[in-house]
C-alpha cells in the first residue's frame, strides 16, 4: 500500500511540475424530501489537467448517500476528455466525454455495478484568473445501472431537476 501512495504522489508530483494548468473543484449535495421520507447526500470532487486551449484530460470521484427507507451507499469513477469549442474573456462551453463506473451497495443487501458512456455539455463562467463557476447539463449516452440503480438505456436525458453546479479552481 505504502509503494501504491508513494508512486501516486510521485506522478502527480511530475504532472503538476510540467502542468500547463491544473484543475480541482466539485459539488456536493443534500436533499431531505419530507413527503416521502428521503434523504440523500452526495459530494463529487472534480479534478483535470488542461493539455492546451481547447482539450483537458480529468477525472470525478462521486460519494451518494441515500436513504430510501433503507439505507444506499454507491461510489463511482468518472475519467472524460474536455473539449472546449467556444471561449471568449468569461464564458466557455465545452463537452466532457467519457465513462463511469459505479458500485450501489444497500445495506443488508448485495453490491450492483453499473456504467456509463456518453457526453455531458457543460458552461464555465470565469469568476477570476483562479475561480470559475461550472454547471453542466444533461447527459447523452448509454447507462446500466449507473450510480443508485437508476435508469438503463440509452439516449438523451435534459432533465431541469440534473443540473450539477461546482466550483473549479486552477493552479
Amino acid at each position: 500500500m505504502k509503494k501504491v501512495l508513494m508512486t501516486l504522489f510521485v506522478m502527480f508530483a511530475v504532472v503538476t511540475a510540467y502542468a500547463q494548468e491544473m484543475y480541482v473543484g466539485g459539488g456536493i449535495s443534500l436533499w431531505r424530501d419530507t413527503d416521502a421520507e428521503i434523504s440523500s447526500f452526495s459530494i463529487s470532487p472534480d479534478f483535470g489537467y488542461e493539455l492546451n486551449e481547447k482539450w483537458a484530460v480529468g477525472g470525478q470521484l462521486v460519494l451518494a448517500v441515500n436513504d430510501y427507507g433503507y439505507k444506499s451507499t454507491a461510489f463511482a469513477i468518472a475519467p472524460y476528455a474536455r473539449f472546449s469549442y467556444y471561449e471568449n474573456s468569461i464564458v466557455r462551453l465545452f463537452l466532457d466525454m467519457g465513462f463511469g463506473v459505479s458500485v450501489n451497495k444497500p445495506k443488508n443487501g448485495s453490491s450492483v455495478t453499473g456504467f456509463e458512456v456518453g457526453v455531458k455539455p457543460g458552461l464555465a463562467v470565469k469568476l477570476n484568473d483562479n475561480f470559475s463557476f461550472i454547471t453542466k447539463v444533461g447527459f447523452a449516452g448509454f447507462r446500466d445501472d449507473y450510480l443508485n440503480g437508476g435508469k438503463s438505456g440509452f439516449g438523451v436525458d435534459v432533465d431541469g431537476e440534473r443540473i450539477s453546479i461546482g466550483i473549479e479552481y486552477a493552479f
